[in-house]
């Protein structure tokens, strides 16, 4: 089958892989595991003839040398790549897609077979054999660049990280597939990052580190060696207990450096680090100008108010008595007692022509004042009885002149 040996790749002055041997058997699934850089890619380009660097050592399938053939005689002697970002026609159906693998003369007399064997390990393929590709998952289109690899009817299958952009659960049905392949005698050679899941499903594995490889074991071991879980595996030794330093019994603290006798505390130095870590403060911006107070708006003319009319003068009656002021005196004192605000005075009542003297004459009646409070009441008492007085005293002195 498949052996590497002494294998070397280099672009210009920079090496990319270095002395890399490896072997893959008839219906094996073998993995390398690296890290980004580390030649795993440019092993597999090497052997399938497309490295665009220069390449030495040697590559044999079923004994025949294939270091400095042309890629599609290395596809003639059973090698298919599949390689990174799938790299199938998009505008394409499924179908037309598979078919193409089919170009080789390995190939053409097993076209028919070849395409029912694809479409038996991938029943989705065929139930969109009519669907163009570019419309198809990721999952979906990576089982179309491994059917066109296999309708090329290869004895070794080599894939450039598979599970690239997959979710878990197609990445999953994934590896299933792979097993499936393998199962058909196919031999498998693997580049994946997911080690756990290629792991799986290995029977060997390598570890590809700075372009060498530096370890090779059964796929079994390597998921079980502390190294592997540390370095692909995300630290599982760690969380087993594996690969931990056991603390010494008899080992003694380093001795702590002594304080020097002057200089800042540590609180002072703690202080000092943490005023520089603060982040500056943006400077408060400046205070806008205030707007200009807006002018005054002229004054308004003054508007014209009627001249107040003068209040008419007391008027003496005929007797030479003064009503109004009489009237006018006693809504004061009542004010000054306390008494409910007065009324304005009620304009001195016209006189009276003298009249003949008679006995007695009667009162006038009170008028009905049941809404005024009953100081009011008694101020306009006081003013009707003083008005009866001054007419008393007007008839009196009528009466005594001849």
């Amino acid at each position: 089958m498949l052996e590497v040996k002494g294998l070397s790749a280099a672009y210009g002055q920079h090496p990319a892989l270095n002395k890399a041997s490896v072997r893959v058997g008839k219906g094996e699934i073998v993995v390398i595991l690296g890290a980004n850089g580390a030649g795993k890619s440019t092993l597999l380009k090497a052997i399938s003839g497309i490295c665009e660097g220069k390449v030495t050592g040697s590559v044999r399938m079923n004994g025949h040398e294939l270091v400095g053939m042309k890629p599609d005689r290395i596809v003639e002697e059973g090698i298919a790549l599949v390689p990174e970002g799938r790299g199938i026609f998009g505008d394409l159906t499924v179908e037309e897609n598979l078919t193409l693998g089919a170009y080789s003369e390995r190939a053409k007399d097993a076209e028919r077979t070849n395409l029912d064997r694809v479409y038996a390990l991938f029943p989705k393929l065929l139930e969109r054999r009519r669907q163009v590709a570019r419309t198809m998952s990721g999952g979906e289109q990576q089982m179309v660049a491994i059917g066109r690899a296999m309708m090329s009817n290869p004895a070794i299958l080599t894939l450039d990280e598979p599970s690239l952009g997959l979710s878990p659960l197609l990445s999953k049905e994934l590896f299933q597939s792979l097993r499936a392949v393998r199962d058909t005698g196919i031999g498998i050679l693997l580049v994946e990052q997911n080690a756990k899941a290629s792991l799986a499903i290995a029977d060997r594995g390598y570890l590809l580190e700075n372009t060498e490889i530096i370890h090779e074991d059964a796929a079994a071991s390597l998921a079980k060696d502390p190294a592997v879980q540390k370095a692909y595996l995300g630290g599982a030794a760690a969380k087993g207990g594996a690969g931990k330093a056991k603390p010494q019994a008899n080992a003694m603290p380093a001795p702590s450096a002594p304080r020097p006798a002057k200089g800042p505390s540590p609180s002072d130095i703690a202080a000092q680090a943490m005023s520089g870590l603060a982040p500056a403060r943006p400077a408060k911006p400046a205070p806008a100008p205030e707007p200009a107070p807006r002018p005054a708006p002229p004054p308004a003319p003054p508007v014209a108010r009627p001249a107040p009319r003068p209040a008419p003068a007391a008027t003496p009656t005929a007797t030479g008595i003064d009503t109004a002021s009489i009237v006018a005196k006693a809504a004061s004192q009542s004010s000054r007692k306390g008494g409910a605000p007065a009324l304005p005075p009620r304009p001195a009542p016209m006189p009276e022509p003298p009249k003949p003297a008679r006995a007695s004459q009667p009162t006038r009646p009170m008028p009905d004042l049941g809404h005024h409070s009953d100081r009011l009441r008694e101020v306009l008492t006081e003013i009707e009885t003083a008005a009866q007085r001054a007419r008393d005293r007007s008839r009196t002195r009528t009466r005594g002149k001849p």
